[in-house]
């Protein structure tokens, strides 16, 4: 493509090389390749199952781990609450107040109804501060309430009049309520980290977050630090980053050619959260747990996400140990024997090794072992599928006929296929993005993430810009491509662990209510 000066001005910039952009546009005429699922993990092929009696080993020694390593939790929080809010959003925009809507409201009375929200509006974690809000302004929420002002309450909700959630981060909606307190998702999160991401001293996090919210995550860290510091006895280290504006992509429009604003500037679009990948390799702990921020639950529920984390460190480290070992017995001469033991291993790790395999010497077959074994490692939650949207555990056949442990997500399969769409409904179990990760290799230094994106992995989809329809690319995913060619590593573990709120309508549940009187 030619680029003008000022695309080349954007782009430098941007931290962008226009290959990048090259290849961009080279995908979108060639569009990515399917992955290829051999068939669906389950629990006893590709999902362990941590027994009872080993639950105390794998407590120890993440614990023991703890008082001397570099531990730090993760946390994708870069999104807005628009999508939380978007029946709000359609609702205020589309009802009028005639008799006619009114009774259709009346009539629609289940969960997750507008009538639901109105009616239960009261036990929202943020209802005190949108009745202070309208108080304020001289408004009494009852008394709108009764005269069906539906749309001037949600407007104090969703717009600057108010709260303002329309336009806030999803990790700084109120989410629970305490005796004394109203915790966001990003208080949250806080919390867990002393609870399980703990030194004994300090609690490291970090926050990857859109930039516009920058100062809201700072002031609000500001509030709360102190709080919880005196709480649970700890210092708390917790940084943000952005998402790296070099990771970007350029769209194209109805007729395949790239996507410009009026005023002829090339359009970039964040490139999915698979460009959080640069953002994990920056960072440098011992062990990364990553957790999504919307996935939280009141203390009074805290126990399993606790217990489990730690028993998943637990995992992680002792696979780490075992692979260490052996990557020191291929440096050196091992035996037939040992190497026979390094291959019947390879099962443990995530990869099924083709039946016809053979190596022309030991030399080749050690390099073999020691490419797979030399990878950063993930061990990934994995709960029951109950029909939420997202990826699920996958054998995933490779080109050379081995097969690997993948996440994998509707979109990267050919569903017209009707083998495959087999396998992908025979899944079991669903991803909650509920990661722990070993980033550094057997001699203590870190990977270079980069290296082990399978690029292949992208995702072309269908946007609206100006009222065009556009063809959008986004980066291979954190937990799906960006982590393909890792060691991966998949856990059963409760559907107690994943409570997340996608939708305002999900503070109703029983997980995230209030169980004390304020």
């Amino acid at each position: 493509m030619d680029y003008t000066k000022e695309d080349i001005k954007n782009l430098k910039h941007r931290g962008i090389k226009p290959e990048q952009i090259d290849r961009q546009l080279e995908n979108f005429k060639k569009g990515f390749d399917y992955v290829s699922l051999s068939e669906p993990a389950t629990v006893g092929n590709g999902i362990l199952c941590i027994q009872p009696e080993e639950e105390e080993r794998l407590t120890a020694l993440y614990e023991h781990a703890c008082q001397k390593g570099d531990i730090l939790k993760m946390v994708p929080a870069s999104g807005s609450a628009t999508r939380m809010f978007k029946e709000l959003f359609n609702f205020m925009n589309s009802y009028q107040g005639t008799e006619e809507e009114f009774l259709t409201f009346l009539q629609d009375k289940g969960s997750g109804t507008m009538y639901s929200f109105f009616e239960k509006l009261e036990e929202l974690p943020f209802y005190n501060r949108l009745a202070a809000a309208l108080w304020n302004d001289g408004k009494d929420i009852e008394k709108m309430i009764a005269k069906r002002e539906f749309n001037e309450i949600l407007a104090y909700i969703l717009t600057d009049k108010g709260l303002n959630y329309g336009n806030t981060p999803k990790g700084l909606v109120d989410f629970h309520i305490y005796r004394d307190f109203v915790r966001t998702a990003f208080d949250e999160h806080i919390v867990e980290g002393a609870l399980y991401c703990n030194s004994g001293k300090t609690t490291k996090l970090h926050f990857t977050v859109a930039e516009e919210y920058m100062n809201l995550f700072k002031e609000r860290l500001k509030k709360i630090t102190k709080v919880f510091e005196k709480m649970f006895n700890v210092k708390y280290e917790v940084t943000f980053s952005i998402q790296k504006p070099s990771t970007d992509t350029v769209s194209i429009g109805p007729e395949g050619e790239i996507l410009r604003d009026d005023e002829g500037k090339l359009v970039f679009r964040p490139g999915g959260h698979g460009a959080l990948i640069y953002n994990l390799d920056e960072l440098k702990a011992d062990i990364i747990f990553i957790k999504n921020i919307d996935n939280v639950i009141p203390d009074r529920a805290k126990g399993d996400t606790v217990k489990y984390k730690k028993l998943l460190a637990g995992t992680l480290l002792e696979l780490q140990q075992k692979i260490f070992s052996y990557l020191h017995i291929l440096d050196k001469k091992p035996t037939e024997e040992q190497l026979s033991e390094i291959d019947a291993f390879l099962n443990n790790i995530g990869y099924k090794e083709t039946a016809e395999k053979t190596y022309k010497d030991p030399k080749e077959h050690i390099r073999h072992l020691h490419n797979l074994l030399d990878r950063p490692i993930r061990v990934c939650g994995m709960v029951k599928n109950e029909g939420e949207p997202g990826g699920g555990p996958f054998w995933v056949q490779t080109t050379d006929g081995s097969s690997r442990l993948m996440i994998i997500e509707s979109a990267q399969i050919n569903l017209k296929d009707k083998e495959q769409k087999k396998i992908f409904d025979h899944s079991t179990h669903f991803n909650p993005v509920d990661l722990v990760c070993g980033t550094k290799n057997y001699k203590g230094k870190k990977f270079d993430l980069e290296k082990f994106i399978d690029a292949s992995q992208g995702f072309i989809t269908r946007k609206s810009y100006q009222g065009k329809e556009i063809e959008v690319q986004e980066l291979p995913g954190l937990w799906n491509g960006a982590m393909a060619n890792w060691i991966t590593v998949f856990v059963e573990v409760p559907l107690t662990t994943f409570t997340p709120v996608k939708t305002v309508f999900d503070l109703f549940r029983f997980e995230h209510r209030n169980v004390l009187k304020k």
